[in-house]
């Protein structure tokens, strides 16, 4: 489904991503795990066309995406959510909802039955509606964000940090979510500095560091890495 080759993204004199590949297979969750300043918001930023590649490709279900603006990657199947939520804060969540839906035709009937869709995944988003977004909890406008780029109908879902700042209640819940949107047939490529539980829901895993992929494998292999255990996952 998704094809990365050799991909470069620099910042200025700064090479944030220096020759990454891999690849995501329909059906899966893949995560990318690495420690802070790894890389990892800046691959997903590139895959969804917010950062600009300097070299190296970006495949989608065999067509070549590298140069094309983030909108048309949504139109394709591509939907983030982004790290730190990024709701709109002077919106409702209602009118949050709706602009993640914001390519699709605006008389759309099947629009209405996604929203409601959304309700039903996240039974707070309903009792808050009306609600403007800035004035949500953290792990409400988490939901918020992941609703949000659900509405687009994507394929391929990335999601960058979904637990960052969340209690561990709500991780809980958020990650069950993860697994009913898998579920659903929707593909998901996940950046998660909680390792241990990115791992336990995944079927691949690649392991991010300064830039480089040192490692990938099975969720499981990961997990079991001596070396992966030591750095990202604890001793124990």
């Amino acid at each position: 489904m998704l094809n990365i080759k050799n991909l470069v993204v620099n910042y200025g004199a700064i090479e944030a991503l220096r020759g990454v590949s891999l690849e995501v297979k329909a059906g899966e969750i893949v995560s990318i795990i690495g420690g802070n300043g790894a890389g990892k918001s800046t691959l997903m930023k590139a895959i969804s066309g917010l950062e600009v590649a300097k070299s190296g490709s970006v495949q989608w279900q065999g067509q070549g995406i590298t140069e094309i603006p983030s909108h048309q990657r949504v139109a394709l199947g591509i939907s983030q959510s982004p790290e730190g939520r990024q709701v709109f804060p002077d919106q409702t969540v209602e009118d949050n909802l709706l602009l993640g839906a914001f390519l699709r035709p605006a008389r759309d009937p099947e629009v209405a039955k996604d929203l409601e869709k959304q309700y039903e995944i996240f039974p707070r988003l309903r009792e808050r509606m009306n609600q403007q977004a800035g004035t949500l909890s953290g792990g409400e406008q988490q939901m918020l964000a992941i609703s949000r780029s659900l509405m687009s109908r994507p394929k391929l879902l990335l999601l960058d940090e979904p637990s960052l700042g969340l209690a561990p209640l709500i991780v809980k819940e958020i990650f069950a979510v993860i697994r009913r949107v898998r579920d659903e047939g929707i593909t998901i490529l996940l950046v998660e500095q909680m390792a241990n539980q990115a791992l336990k829901v995944s079927d691949r895993a690649y392991v991010l560091k300064n830039g480089v992929m040192v490692t990938s494998g099975s969720a499981k292999d990961i997990a079991n890495d001596p070396a992966v255990r030591e750095a990202y996952l604890g001793k124990h």
